[in-house]
């Protein structure tokens, strides 16, 4: 599926700074610690600033690779991305990448933003970053507006990986294209390999001198010693992706759509008690890697057919230090597995 496909699978987690910064770079040492590649700081309006974290992050930590996971180009001027993209790289010794996605549409709204033109925009932004992190100044006039627009510095690492936050075909289908790798908004199997195949269309188009393409799947994981613990624990973010989930992907799943529309109405109300214990088991199932550390690795390795690597995103499991170590071990296992298979 993708131009990485002998490597051995790349491993990312996700940091939500709903904690704070001190206890994200605590979990970013021990992530780094656990053999984790990347660790992405995720970026909502409600928490505690992204780039902020990155930049404790990466001064607490050595050689793990560190960005956005993702930002949007509606909250922050795209050429104020670059910069603040740069300066992580530029602090960290040249290890940035460049998470960017469209955002998510109710959050936004929120804000009283309205997300228009969201392929063009996220291509155009990141267009427009390299275009700055090489040098140049910019004039652009297409989604959003900029003028001799240059940065005061240039990223250390000399080339920042931009990965674009991807669920629905035409994005996908782009940042196979254009980008340096995908984040597949998806934990099942059966979600990854319909993403495999909207990537091969635009792998398909992809001119040579674009490099390697990665694609890791951003999967919403919970692991613990107790299943039904972890399972517990999957239920809040298992509630947004199903309160957001497009009828194609509910379909995929068997999941009734009224069950589905329940769990969002109760979110649009802000009765979280209400849209959490909403749940099904088969919505667990269908949008969380939930379970034991050997539970986990099996899901792992089915999800490997279809990508190059895995995001362990939130919630990582009830006890947070307990979930990176399990979540490390299950990879590990996952590894094994595939490794004696060859």
């Amino acid at each position: 599926m993708s131009t990485n496909a002998d490597t051995e699978p790349t491993v990312g987690i996700e940091l939500t700074p709903e904690h704070p910064i001190e206890r994200i770079a605590e979990l970013a040492v021990l992530a780094e610690d656990e053999g984790f590649d990347i660790a992405f700081a995720s970026s909502h309006y409600f928490n505690r600033d992204p780039f902020v974290a990155l930049s404790r992050m990466a001064d607490a930590t050595d050689s793990i690779r560190l960005g956005p996971g993702v930002v949007n180009p509606y909250e922050t001027h795209p050429v104020k991305l670059a910069a603040q993209t740069a300066t992580i790289d530029e602090f960290s010794d040249g290890r940035a990448v460049f998470g960017i996605g469209a955002g998510d549409r109710s959050s936004l709204a929120n804000l009283g933003i309205e997300r228009e033109r969201p392929l063009r925009r996220v291509l155009e932004t990141f267009r427009v970053a390299r275009d700055l992190w090489a040098g140049e100044t910019v004039s652009h006039d297409g989604t959003f507006a900029a003028s001799d627009a240059s940065l005061n510095l240039e990223p250390a690492s000399g080339r920042i990986p931009v990965y674009v936050g991807a669920q629905g075909p035409h994005m996908l289908r782009m940042s196979a294209k254009h980008a340096d790798g995908v984040l597949v908004n998806a934990a099942h199997p059966r979600d990854l390999e319909w993403a495999a195949g909207q990537l091969e269309h635009g792998l398909d188009e992809r001119s040579d001198d674009r490099g390697a393409f990665e694609a890791l799947a951003f999967a919403s994981v919970s692991v613990a010693a107790d299943e039904a613990a972890a399972r517990e624990a999957a239920r809040p973010p298992v509630a947004f992706i199903v309160g957001g989930a497009a009828d194609p992907v509910l379909d995929r799943h068997d999941i009734d759509r009224e069950a589905a529309s329940s769990v969002g109405d109760a979110l649009s109300k802000g009765d979280l008690t209400d849209a959490f214990d909403r749940v099904t088991p088969a919505m667990i199932d269908a949008f969380c890697v939930a379970g034991t550390t050997a539970q986990v690795a099996d899901r792992f390795d089915a999800m490997l057919d279809h990508v190059d690597g895995i995001v362990v995103g939130s919630p990582l499991g009830p006890e947070l230090d307990d979930a990176i170590e399990r979540a490390s071990e299950a990879i590990g296992r996952a590894r094994g597995s595939r490794g004696s298979r060859q």
